[in-house]
Order: structure tokens, then C-alpha cells, then sequence
């Protein structure tokens, strides 16, 4: 059977493809995802369906891909880079934090060439994927698919309390929408979380979808390659249990992320030329950027010790507040994250090695670097599909990224000093006294302990014909290449300053909305 659309990786994005462009009954879809398939939310795991738990992302998991990557050379080890394996992706296994990017993030995006891609044109695209149950004005939706909720002060854990009101007297200002244009400080963060349950796209645009005759969901089926006929993409070839075949398609849609897809696209003969053919690999078409300019937020887990007797609810939420700021010095907006959250150790889904350390319970403050100079780069390790890809982030080659960096977590020494926190904290775990007593110390643990937020952006980045670098133009077609599109992460040219997955479910719905 041939179809009019395929889907290749049902995640965040790929739920969204399928639900809007399956909402015609004359237009065939396809949606192909590697991982397994749950019919309904009643079936989930129970490490899916609990937002309060990180086990799925342990990276042994049956629905984890298990990348590692490379931060930076003085790692004594490659980091976990975790990535969904299940219909739902990525958005099945994360911390439900559903932030949106900062208008000049997406205005940024605009002013590169890709003028549909301005905040403002944006904005009714975000609108209509949530229902957020706080806050009713212009810019938030109240009959999307995606639930949208705040903790109330009420429901605070006593770190997230201390926390905002040691920010709170250090002179931030409180926060109560970070989805607003105009957002910063410290409030509540919005999670789309509903009683507990992950409410993943699988969950909230697929699931009502199902019964549609022209939509088929296939689970358990990765993709090697997609199939070409001269320039044009006519099909992919699919690996199921023993099996291969091909299917055919007028249109093939890459949505497996900023990892997969750019990898895919290798493997299928498309992108740097010379890399690819290096591999055996039949070039179909040269394009330098795929896999290039690897944009992440650099995170650091400052992990600290609490005081004996400290009551830890580590069977409820991990985050409930943040503060987003500007760096001293920095001309960039809330270029920084700074959040507490709680872990108890191996048992409950935290590593036992590397930047998860810590195997007894207690909190963390973590750092995010919201826009990095710094960025990396993607390649192939073979022409294998089931070889993970090489991924290299090159965190903190930049000197102002080290400096911002620095700088948060001398911040995070001033906030501990607050009364409300020292009574819950009593010392540093990681990084130690020692560390912490010259910025020259400060940075080599900084290079030994960077992780990644995995918010994987811009391998396949868009851009006008002037940019060399460029995979797709800005309707997220493939240059070069007909019957191919791109609707993920990958397509950013930037990540935005903020968690990424509210910006994944909008570029499907921007791409949707052009495909209809």
C-alpha cells in the first residue's frame, strides 16, 4: 500500500503530524516509531505514565536509545544524551517542564532569513496545542490538547519554598507566568503534568486519533533508510522484528529529532558528502550542514547535602519553581536557569556514575546555560542504523560561556547562605570546598562535569539559499530534494531559552498547518 504521508518517529512532533494531518479523510498517514506502541494510557508502564519518575531515562532502559556523547575533553567519561524510544518520543520520558522560548528566540530565527518563523506568527500556534488551567489572556490557549498547570505555593516542597524566598530577598522578581513575552525571575514553572500522569502527545493528540481509518500507527519499526527516485523521496526502508520491507509514500516527513533525524538523513545518502561516502554510503545529495551546528544548554548538577533529619518527599515532584535571569555582563535575556530539585538516589531512576553521582538522597540546584556560544557537531560512527551516532557537544569553548557559568554558581553559593536554605542545607557535595575556592578550580570541575539538558537543536538547521549551512528552507523543505520535509527540533537554528519540547509540539503544528 502506498500512502500520502509518512512519519518517520512518533514523538513530541511526530504525535502531532499525525493527529492534524490525519484529521483529513481522503489524506493516508503513516506513522513509523522504532519504540514500542501502548494502545491507551492504561496500558503505559508505570515508569511512563509517572511524571514524578526519571527511571525510563536510566540509560538501560527499553525506552531509552542509550546515546552517549562527548561534552568536553577533561570528561573522564562520555555523558548520557537520553532520547525517547516509544510512541510519544522523547516527551514520554522527560521532566514535563513546558516552557516556550523567549520572543527574541524565535524573532532570531526570522532575522536569519526564515521570516515565518516570528514570534507573532508563532504565537497562535502555542496557543492552540495547551489549555492552561492558571492563566486566561492573549497568550495562552484554553482548548488545546496539551494540559498546562502550575504547582500552587500550597503544594511547594520546603527546598522549593526556601529557594524562592531566598531569590525572592536577593532582589529577583517574582514570576508567575514564564510563558509570558516578558517573563523573568523566580515563580512557579508551568508542567504539563495532570494528576501525576506524563501527558505526553501520544497521550493528548494521538490517542484521540486512533479510530481515524486513514491513520496507521506502527511501533517497533525503525527505519534505515528513505528511498529515492533520482531527487525525489518515494518511501523508507523499515526493519520489524526479523523482517524488512519497503513502503511507499508521496510525501515522507522526518520528525525522530535532533539526533535521529540528521542521522537518518546520513545513512539515506544525504548530507556531507565526503563523510557519507567515507562510511560506503551512496551519495544522493550533498549538504554540507547536515549534523552541524549542535546546539544544547550546557547543564551542571550542583549537588548538595542536606541536614540529617531532612524530610525528602522523593515519591513526589522533583521541580515545582525556577528563576530565570540575566548573567551580569550579558546582553542576553534570561540567559540562565537556576532550579532546585530533589533526588534519592539509583533506585528511583538516578545514575549511579558520571554527572548523576550522588546515591543517597538529597537536592540539587541545577545550571543551565540558556544560549551557549559553544556548539557541536553530529556524525556517523557506520552505515550501520543500529550504531548510535558519534555526537559531539564542545561545551564551554567559549570564554563568556565559562563566564557565565562561573558566575551562576556563584550565585547559588549566595542564595545558600540564605536562612531558609542553610536550614535545609548544610554543606556541597559536587563540587566540593575545594573546588569552589578559586574560579580557577571552579572552572576545571566545570569541564569535568558538564551534562547535557537534552535539548539536542539545530542539526538540520533552516535557512535561506545564502546560508551554505542550511539543510531545509524555512517551510522545512529539504534543499535540493523533493517529497521531503523536516518537522523537529533539528530544524532550529538556535535552541531556544527555555525546556524544548512546548517548541517541538509548535513546529509540528506550524509544518502541519502548511502540509493541510
Amino acid at each position: 500500500m502506498d500512502y500520502d504521508v509518512i512519519i518517520v518517529g512518533a514523538g513530541s512532533a511526530g504525535c502531532v503530524l499525525a493527529s492534524r494531518l490525519s484529521q483529513d479523510p481522503a489524506r493516508s498517514v503513516l506513522l513509523l516509531e522504532a519504540g514500542p506502541d501502548y494502545l491507551s494510557a492504561e496500558y503505559l508502564p508505570v515508569e511512563i505514565s509517572n511524571g514524578y519518575s526519571m527511571a525510563a531515562t536510566s540509560g538501560d532502559s527499553h525506552y531509552n536509545w542509550g546515546y552517549r556523547a562527548a561534552g568536553t575533553p577533561q570528561q573522564p567519561s562520555l555523558m548520557y544524551a537520553d532520547r525517547g524510544r516509544i510512541v510519544g518520543g522523547s516527551g514520554a520520558v522527560n521532566a514535563q517542564v513546558f516552557l516556550r522560548g523567549l520572543p527574541e528566540d524565535y524573532d532570531g530565527w526570522a532575522n536569519q532569513g526564515n521570516d515565518e518563523w516570528a514570534y507573532l506568527k508563532l504565537l497562535p500556534y502555542f496557543r492552540r496545542l495547551e489549555t492552561d488551567a492558571d492563566i486566561r489572556d492573549d497568550f495562552h490557549g484554553s482548548d488545546g490538547p496539551v494540559p498546562v498547570r502550575r504547582f500552587p505555593r500550597e503544594e511547594w516542597q520546603p527546598i522549593q519554598s526556601a529557594f524562592y524566598q531566598a531569590c525572592i530577598d536577593a532582589g529577583f522578581p517574582h514570576d508567575p507566568d514564564m510563558n509570558n513575552p516578558d517573563s523573568s525571575g523566580v515563580g512557579p514553572v508551568p508542567f504539563n503534568t495532570r494528576d501525576g500522569v506524563r501527558m505526553s502527545t501520544a497521550l493528548t493528540y494521538l490517542d484521540p486519533a486512533r479510530h481515524r481509518l486513514n491513520l496507521t500507527v506502527r511501533g517497533s519499526a525503525l527505519v534505515r533508510r528513505v528511498l529515492f527516485e533520482g531527487n525525489r523521496a518515494v518511501g523508507v526502508e523499515v526493519e520489524s522484528g526479523e523482517e524488512r520491507f519497503s513502503v511507499r509514500g508521496s510525501l515522507i516527513v522526518l520528525a525522530a529529532g535532533g539526533i535521529a533525524t540528521p542521522q537518518l538523513l546520513m545513512l539515506s545518502g544525504v548530507g556531507p558528502a565526503g563523510h557519507i561516502s567515507s562510511h560506503g554510503i551512496p551519495v544522493v545529495h550533498d549538504i554540507p550542514g547536515v549534523g552541524q551546528n549542535l546546539r544544547d544548554h550546557p547543564m551542571f548538577n550542583l549537588e548538595l547535602e542536606a541536614h540529617e533529619g531532612f524530610n525528602l518527599d522523593s515519591s513526589g515532584p522533583r521541580m515545582q519553581v525556577g528563576l530565570r535571569y540575566t548573567v551580569e555582563g550579558s546582553e542576553l535575556r534570561n540567559d540562565m536557569q537556576l532550579f532546585p530539585y530533589n533526588y534519592a538516589g539509583p533506585g528511583t531512576g538516578d545514575r549511579p556514575s558520571g554527572a548523576w553521582s550522588a546515591n543517597e538522597a538529597g537536592v540539587r540546584l541545577a545550571c543551565m546555560l540558556e544560549l551557549a556560544e559553544s556548539w557541536g557537531e553530529l556524525m556517523l560512527k557506520s552505515a550501520d542504523p543500529h550504531d548510535p551516532p558519534l555526537l559531539d557537544y564542545r561545551y564551554l569553548r567559549s570564554r563568556e560561556d565559562i563566564r557565565r557559568v562561573r558566575e551562576c554558581i556563584r550565585l547559588a553559593q549566595r542564595l545558600l547562605q540564605h536562612p531558609t536554605l542553610a536550614s535545609i542545607v548544610q554543606g556541597w557535595r559536587s563540587p566540593s570546598e575545594v573546588d569552589l575556592a578559586s574560579d580557577e578550580a571552579l572552572e576545571s570541575w566545570m569541564m569535568r562535569n558538564v551534562s547535557t539538558t537534552q535539548h539536542t537543536s539545530g542539526t538540520c538547521k533552516m535557512g535561506p539559499e545564502s546560508e551554505p549551512m542550511a539543510v531545509v528552507d524555512q517551510y522545512c523543505r529539504v534543499r535540493g530534494l523533493d517529497g521531503l520535509r523536516i518537522a523537529d527540533l533539528s530544524v532550529a537554528p538556535q535552541v531556544v531559552r527555555a525546556n524544548t519540547n512546548a517548541t517541538a509540539i509548535m513546529i509540528a503544528e506550524r509544518v502541519a498547518d502548511w502540509l493541510r
